[in-house]
């Protein structure tokens, strides 16, 4: 088996391309952190399973979908990861009777595709779990309106109805606005008094500050996508790496069985996120 194993590992068996639609220039630098750590979790997986990887990027380059076709087709290209996009995902323009794809995200409707994200609704319930652990249970949610409809409303999805069964006197009414400003957040964190915070930005913590708050001492914050910030903060990690990766086995799969084209019935892989412990959050007695 060690031997099938270094001959099937050695054997160059084609290209797959990892289309970025958006393109890094069009997108915060937090998103790019998340979308180079699904690239490399990809490129790696598939280097380990006799593919190259080569990521395309369309949307700056003005490459159209007939063009992209073309390319794609010449070089016998059929395996297509495609990294989140920030609007719609639209790429019915590939003749997909000669590919196969993956989507990392939530949703892609045109056309509809198998995908790969973070299993959001599963990753929220953990993390209340672990900051009512931890003595936090004025739990505040903050999120951008935008991020709540892309997951279909998730998250949010369960963070209320866990307070609603498990913490009804403490349950709080989520802040989710079209863009966290400064000046919403301090009236909704003074009117509120959540003894801890679970956000993306990690920017909230200073206006947590302003408002008398010392992290970790008297309040905490819960970071919902750790690989997006470069402060060091407790909380989420979606696992980008492993997303990738296991897109890219799926993605291979298909190949194998030569399954092109548009699904019939698409379907979803989540990978549950992993707790992070951090400098945001009061030391407590946490069970496993």
């Amino acid at each position: 088996m060690s031997e099938m194993r270094r001959a099937r590992s050695g054997t160059f068996r084609g290209v797959l391309a990892i289309l970025d639609l958006d393109g890094p220039e069009n997108r915060p630098a937090s998103s790019n952190r998340y979308h180079r750590e699904l690239a490399r979790g990809a490129s790696t997986r598939a280097a380990e399973l006799g593919f190259q990887a080569e990521t395309i990027v369309t949307g700056t380059q003005g490459i159209s979908d007939s063009r992209l076709d073309t390319i794609l087709q010449a070089r016998g290209i059929r395996g297509l990861l495609l990294l989140p996009i920030a609007g719609e995902a639209d790429v019915m323009g590939l003749d997909w009777s000669h590919f196969s794809g993956i989507y990392t995200d939530y949703l892609i409707e045109r056309p509809a595709l198998h995908s790969v994200c973070p299993d959001h609704y599963r990753s929220m319930v953990y993390a209340v779990q672990r900051l009512h652990a931890l003595g936090c249970h004025r739990l505040g949610l903050v999120m951008h309106s935008r991020n709540d409809a892309r997951l279909l409303y998730r998250w949010e999805a369960a963070f209320c109805p866990y307070h609603e069964h498990h913490a009804k006197k403490e349950a709080l009414a989520p802040l989710i606005l079209p863009e966290l400003d400064r000046k919403s957040f301090i009236a909704w964190f003074k009117a509120k008094q959540p003894d801890a915070v679970l956000c993306q930005r990690a920017e909230v913590m200073e206006w947590m500050i302003e408002c008398g708050a010392r992290i970790p001492e008297t309040h905490g914050f819960c970071c919902l996508n750790v690989t997006s910030n470069t402060v060091l903060c407790a909380g989420l990690d979606l696992q980008p790496a492993l997303l990738g990766a296991r897109g890219v086995e799926l993605l291979i799969a298909a190949l194998h069985r030569n399954d092109c084209g548009v699904p019939e019935h698409p379907s979803t892989t989540t990978i549950s996120a992993l707790w992070v412990e951090g400098p945001t959050l009061p030391r407590g007695p946490v069970k496993a």
